[in-house]
């Protein structure tokens, strides 16, 4: 099964921490701090890949972690920073933020890169932190932990023209002789699987992509069937060639199937019933054709639709189609993607200094991008680390949002991970 929809969980890499050292020498009775800083934490990178089809490895691999970077040494050897994680993802693919739903990024072309999880800065080494006063500190800066979250994978194919119409209308056989492409055609509804995409050659350097994607059919906008995973790839066509058996040989109604897939791509999205539509009445060959194709041509042609009447099978009136689907594509615009996502990001969440104080149960919870920081950089086993912590509280209004919120002496304050009583 084609696989277009994946979430998974990215976590940049963690920084290191800084050292606690001392500087050891002969003859040197008593050396300085010499604690080296933490390497930086590798980054999570998707990368648009056109070698990529399907997202069906994120079914498999749900975690992808970034390298930590590593920690401080002595003689002011800082750590080494953690390699970068590159997760190719097909062209063609929205990156959502799992939460919110917003896009954090669409990845349109070959090669687009984008930063999604950033990795932890690393930790100050303890020989940043020497003054006049304080020659011998004995503490250091942790690394910052790597940006995680779950993102939502979302493939839309990017292809010039789509192929519409209900199970078993001629679709692949009509993509098999137009194209380099070699879907696998039966007489069976939903033959077609996943979206088959073909190269079709005009010469002199002339051409377009074409796709079958899976059938539609009533219901599809609301995931009947194989309804969405449908629509989601007919979104990025410029141009839609909507082929309709009006043979008759299956018992149906040429007009009511047309004008029930146009029903389904209204209600999907308006933007999406306003494509073009070049209509191809296909199974020519077949008797009692002629008959049903007078009625169907009369109709469309006066709502303004171009009809073909062709044979997939025979390769009758297919050339003319063709031809003129790429002369109506050449007055189109190059992009058929004019999607305007809300977008998500992440450099506003870096930034973010909000600092929220909360009552849950026996306790306060405060929590912030600052008080996260401050709370990593601080060695609470150390007394002078301590009361860097204590200063770094009031300086930052934690305490002052504390008071605000009602605290009273000897209440329990937690912070990432530490918990303490608080005391005026």
């Amino acid at each position: 099964m084609f696989s277009d929809l994946a979430k998974i969980f990215i976590k940049g890499g963690d920084g290191g921490n800084g050292a606690v050292t001392f500087h050891r020498e002969k003859y040197v009775a008593a050396g300085g701090p010499d604690g080296g800083d933490g390497g930086r934490g590798g980054s999570v990178i998707f990368v648009a890949d056109k070698n990529i089809n399907t997202l069906m490895d994120f079914r498999y691999k749900r975690k992808y972690l970034a390298e930590n970077g590593g920690n401080g040494r002595d003689a002011k050897r800082n750590g080494k920073c953690g390699a970068d994680l590159e997760v190719r993802v097909p062209v063609g693919t929205l990156i959502r933020e799992a939460e919110s739903g917003l896009v954090i990024c669409d990845m349109k072309e070959d090669g687009q890169r984008k930063v999604a999880a950033r990795g932890g800065s690393g930790g100050w080494g303890n020989s940043h932190f020497a003054t006049a006063t304080r020659q011998t500190p004995k503490f250091a800066k942790a690394g910052m932990p790597g940006e995680e979250y779950t993102v939502t994978l979302e493939l839309k194919l990017i292809a010039d023209v789509g192929l519409l119409g209900f199970p078993n209308v001629g679709k692949s056989t009509f993509l098999s002789i137009v194209s380099d492409a070699r879907p696998k055609i039966a007489n069976y509804h939903f033959t077609t699987l996943k979206p088959n995409l073909g190269v079709v050659d005009m010469g002199d350097g002339c051409g377009f992509v074409i796709a079958d994607i899976p059938g539609i059919i009533e219901g599809a906008h609301e995931g009947v069937g194989l309804g969405h995973e449908f629509l989601r790839h007919v979104e990025r066509t410029r141009l839609l060639l909507h082929i309709v058996d009006v043979s008759g040989i299956e018992g149906r109604d040429p007009l009511e199937d047309f004008d029930a897939i146009c029903r389904e791509l209204k209600l999907y999205s308006e933007k999406l019933a306003e494509k073009p539509q070049i209509v191809l009445a296909n199974k020519s060959d077949i008797p009692g054709f002629d008959e049903n194709f007078a009625v169907f041509r009369d109709r469309l042609e006066k709502e303004g639709y171009r009809v073909f009447p062709i044979s997939a099978a025979t390769k009758k009136g297919i050339s003319e189609v063709l031809h003129y689907t790429w002369e109506t594509l050449s007055k189109m615009p190059k992009t058929g993607d004019g999607d305007e996502y809300e977008m998500y990001d992440p450099d506003l969440v870096r930034r973010d200094d909000t600092i929220t104080v909360s009552r849950v149960e026996d306790a306060y919870e405060v929590e912030g991008l600052r008080v996260r920081k401050i709370v990593g950089s601080t060695n609470f086993d150390d007394y002078e680390s301590l009361q860097y912590f204590q200063r770094a509280l009031i300086k930052s209004g934690v305490i002052d949002r504390l008071k605000a919120a009602g605290i009273q002496e000897g209440d329990t304050v937690r912070m990432y991970g530490i918990e303490f009583d608080f005391v005026e």
